[in-house]
């Protein structure tokens, strides 16, 4: 089932497709050749927008949180990946410690949790749960609507190795994005690898550093193929020392604003597109859809109310907002049951291992949909991203997919370099 656009396909996607699809042996060539120069992230995944005129992405996280949104029928390709990935650090691995989100009530991204365990012990790897939590102090049992359940147990530092109880892993897996910073715990750790790497948490990571990457990889892949990067790219700005509640930074934010959307304008100008622009204003740090407004007017950031300023001002577990990413916006085409949807691709390694839709019919198509009132179909792709059919029209489900399964490669390209060239000189 591919969600049906509500835009004619004749214009620029429709162009960019064929391109893709034309060009498919050189891309994956080129893919090779990315990745014996850079090691892709361990796992990621990536928010996708489809405008019908443009294909982009939005987001990647780093630390992604869906794995149980995923099609089942995909299940040995993750494990494929995810053994790729672990021959990679640890070809003699047998023990590796995941640790989660402190969210031990809720289900949804423990039964996430329940699948990465499920994936990573199918490579033949003893894999077992540690918390970060301080009420932790002893194994406890989660049970998960599925009738499965999860043990989680308390963390143990011995010198310059972290374990459990009768457990010495190899590796550490993070599925914990450290917004609240780097825990003690998991400082100084020389002896074991830890994955991701604990710069590449949203304590030190910054969506600019990421797109600033994407920007050369875009534009790199785009004069390989003859296409115009803005088709696969937004444009963005950004505002240092912001602070919403003291209205500090608003000057910076209504001129970054204007810009981007100048730039914007002049695509649509060019391109004959009759949508309105809009930008997104978001933190440079976070996720979970937090700290986020679509602006489509420059002045609209000048003079935010109460509720405007305490919703922009503050992130998961309770980090302030200072620094903000102004993105263009990329409006979504895409329906699902009438909601507006957009794609979210995951990847382990450098492999494309399935995906979902992100739906929220309470949400416009210029607005987030990481927001209260979505939901997930994570039957959405039947067809794997890997496997485009020639014979078929661009818009054929293997087709389509094959081109978000492109598009969220880049990305994780993009975030391989982003790590690169973050990672900490001492």
């Amino acid at each position: 089932m591919v969600p049906h656009l509500t835009t004619a396909l004749t214009g620029p996607l429709l162009d960019l497709e064929r391109r893709i699809l034309a060009a498919m042996p050189q891309i994956e060539l080129w893919f090779r050749g990315q990745w014996l120069e850079h090691t892709p992230p361990f796992y990621a995944s990536t928010d996708l927008r489809n405008a019908g005129f443009k294909l982009a992405p939005v987001d990647t996280n780093l630390f992604p949180g869906g794995f149980n949104n995923l099609n089942p029928e995909f299940h040995p390709l993750a494990v494929q990946a995810a053994m790729s990935a672990i021959e990679k650090i640890c070809p003699e691995a047998r023990n590796l410690l995941l640790i989660p989100e402190n969210h031990t009530r809720n289900l949804f991204y423990l039964q996430n949790v329940a699948e990465l365990v499920s994936i990573l012990r199918q490579t033949g790897l003893n894999v077992r749960l540690g918390s970060l939590l301080p009420d932790i102090q002893e194994p406890t049992t989660v049970e998960l609507p599925s009738g499965a359940s999860l043990l989680l147990e308390p963390l143990q530092r011995n010198g310059n190795r972290l374990g459990l109880t009768d457990f010495d892993p190899c590796a550490i897996l993070l599925n914990n994005d450290l917004t609240a910073g780097i825990p003690a715990v998991l400082n100084g750790l020389d002896e074991q690898f830890i994955l991701p790497p604990l710069h590449a948490g949203w304590a030190s990571r910054r969506k600019t550093n990421h797109f600033t990457a994407y920007d050369e990889v875009a534009q790199s892949f785009a004069d390989m193929i003859g296409i115009d990067p803005w088709h696969i790219n937004p444009y963005f700005s950004t505002c240092r020392a912001v602070n919403f509640h003291e209205r500090q930074g608003e000057e910076c934010l209504e001129a970054n604003v204007d810009a981007v959307l100048g730039m914007v304008r002049e695509k649509y100008r060019e391109y004959g597109i009759d949508d309105t622009p809009f930008v997104i204003v978001k933190a440079d740090a976070g996720t979970y859809g937090m700290g986020v407004m679509t602006v489509r007017d420059a002045a609209e950031v000048k003079g935010l109310n109460r509720r405007q300023r305490n919703k922009m001002s503050t992130l998961k577990e309770g980090q302030a907002v200072s620094e903000v990413i102004i993105q263009e916006g990329v409006h979504t085409k895409e329906r699902v049951k009438e909601g507006v949807a957009e794609p979210v691709v995951y990847m382990i390694d450098r492999f494309v291992v399935g995906g979902f839709y992100r739906v929220n019919a309470a949400r416009g198509v210029d607005e987030n949909l990481n927001a209260p009132g979505m939901s997930f179909e994570p039957l959405a792709f039947e067809t794997s991203c890997l496997c485009p059919d020639m014979t078929q029209n661009p818009d054929a489900a293997p087709n389509r997919f094959y081109a978000y399964g492109v598009v969220a490669r880049l990305a994780a390209l993009a975030a391989a370099i982003e790590i690169e060239r973050t990672a900490p000189t001492s």
